[in-house]
């Protein structure tokens, strides 16, 4: 199980990636998918804990709010280990990329070498509350359109991780982009994310080529309508909450 699994089989799995690929299609489509970063009994560990309510800080009836259908629910601290060594490995993968669409952007990239110091900053900034995420969705259920922002304090990229196998477990649940192209309709985009892989988007827009350079295309993701079975995910996003 992932308790005997050591800091470096985590940035392994995570080093196994095409990250040059990964960098292009992020490029392209704004997500991009990434290698099997959990096994199939640690999948099943993170299913498992989704009914322990001493796991969770809060939980999130997409209904009441108008989200969409179905729940999730925020892990309090400590994170079990699964995620808290993905999102230390994932960081120093993610972060020249962030850097670099900032700088194309004509931005500051405001984000330090490491994981730890950036959360710091944002816990400095008033946003100290946990953000990875949990999710259950059942026969009807799907995730309207959103941004993962949670407060000044953003990390431009975030990952999903597929808790389940698409087309046995569920049918249905594709991972949904749209982006809003400047001067143009919008585009979307659908994917299947594979059990036990990841998928790593933009979580607030991404750098566009124009008439004058560069702009930002606004993109939002969501879940399409789970047509049968359970789907079970994990969200890692790199910034905490107010």
């Amino acid at each position: 199980m992932s308790g005997a699994v050591h800091h470096h089989d985590w940035q392994r799995r995570v080093d196994s990636a095409a990250w040059a690929g990964v960098a292009a299609e992020l490029d392209e489509f704004g997500g991009a998918l990434l290698p099997a970063l959990l096994s199939p009994a640690e999948a099943a560990e993170l299913r498992g804990r989704y009914d322990d309510d001493a796991q969770f800080r809060s939980t999130i009836d997409m209904s009441r709010y108008r989200f969409g259908r179905g729940e999730y629910r925020y892990f309090d601290r400590p994170l079990p280990e699964p995620v808290e060594q993905l999102k230390h490995a994932l960081y120093p993968r993610l972060l020249p990329i962030a850097r670099d669409w900032w700088s194309r952007l004509g931005r500051e990239a405001p984000w330090p070498d490491s994981l730890d110091e950036w959360l710091a900053a944002c816990h400095t900034a008033g946003q100290t509350r946990s953000t990875a995420i949990l999710l259950r969705y059942g026969p009807g259920d799907w995730n309207a359109l959103h941004r993962d922002l949670y407060g000044d304090m953003i990390f431009p990229l975030q990952v999903v991780i597929g808790l389940n196998e698409p087309g046995i477990d569920h049918t249905g649940g594709e991972f949904l982009l749209l982006e809003q192209r400047p001067r143009a309709q919008s585009r979307g985009t659908s994917t299947t994310v594979p059990f036990c892989h990841g998928f790593v988007f933009t979580t607030r827009e991404r750098p566009v080529r124009s008439a004058r350079g560069w702009s930002a295309a606004p993109v939002r993701h969501g879940v399409s309508t789970v047509r049968s079975g359970e789907r079970f995910t994990l969200g890692l996003v790199f910034h905490d909450a107010t």
